[in-house]
């Protein structure tokens, strides 16, 4: 008697839960300004990987076992878009996650997705509240070490500032409550998509105008050569 073939069943990976990305302009303007900025500073690495509210699936043919980490980057990995990550696809874990936390999800960000992380060996983990509500300090960071996470230490220097060694940035919130990454090497903040036009329109502006002012010169030079 012919037995019938079984076919595997196919496990489908969604790419959305229906959820809004933020719940708030706080989270929102944090999460667009973290992606933005580090996806721009990495604009020249095909090997690094920037993105954010993107569902990460950490167990093959299991798709309950997912996080979405609101901004992660991993290094030695195409940078090309995706739908997914999957984490047995793409054979490594974010090198570097931050959670911004929101009404709904604070207490994850501080405990199973915290777990999760630590789990498949995210190196670098950051907690940032916008709002102050949740996080004493609103800035925190953690490290893991021997499958744990240790605290980063955070300090004061008119800014609550952490450094991110995977990242070689620092995290600042400055008293006005703006949160930028710092880069060390240049002594400049990272700009946003936004900011960083500006600086360009900005500098497109001065050099105009200096050659307006070289191509004055000129022609005063000209005319005290003619006599006129």
């Amino acid at each position: 008697m012919a037995r019938t073939a079984v076919v595997p069943k196919t496990i489908e990976y969604p790419e959305s839960d229906g959820l809004p990305m933020a719940e708030n302009d706080f989270q929102l303007r944090t999460m667009t300004y973290a992606i933005e900025a580090l996806d721009n500073h990495f604009r020249t690495r095909s090997d690094v990987y920037v993105s954010g509210d993107l569902f990460l699936y950490h167990e093959e043919n299991n798709n309950t076992a997912r996080v979405a980490p609101d901004v992660f980057v991993v290094f030695g990995v195409p940078s090309h878009r995706r739908r997914t990550y999957l984490l047995w696809q793409e054979g490594k874990a974010p090198d570097f996650v931050m959670e911004v936390s929101s009404p709904s999800t604070y207490q994850a960000d501080q405990g199973s997705k915290r777990d999760i992380y630590a789990k498949i060996g995210v190196p670098e983990y950051w907690l940032y509240d916008p709002t102050g509500d949740y996080l004493v300090p609103c800035l925190q960071g953690f490290r893991l070490v021997g499958g744990q996470y240790a605290p980063i230490p955070v300090r004061d220097d008119g800014a609550l500032t952490g450094r991110s060694e995977v990242l070689a940035l620092e995290l600042r919130l400055y008293p006005d409550d703006r949160f930028r990454f710092h880069n060390p090497a240049s002594g400049q903040d990272l700009l946003s998509l936004q900011e960083a036009e500006a600086a360009r329109e900005a500098l497109e502006t001065q050099l105009r105008q200096l050659e307006r002012r070289l191509q004055r010169a000129g022609e005063g030079h000209a005319d005290l050569g003619t006599g006129r």
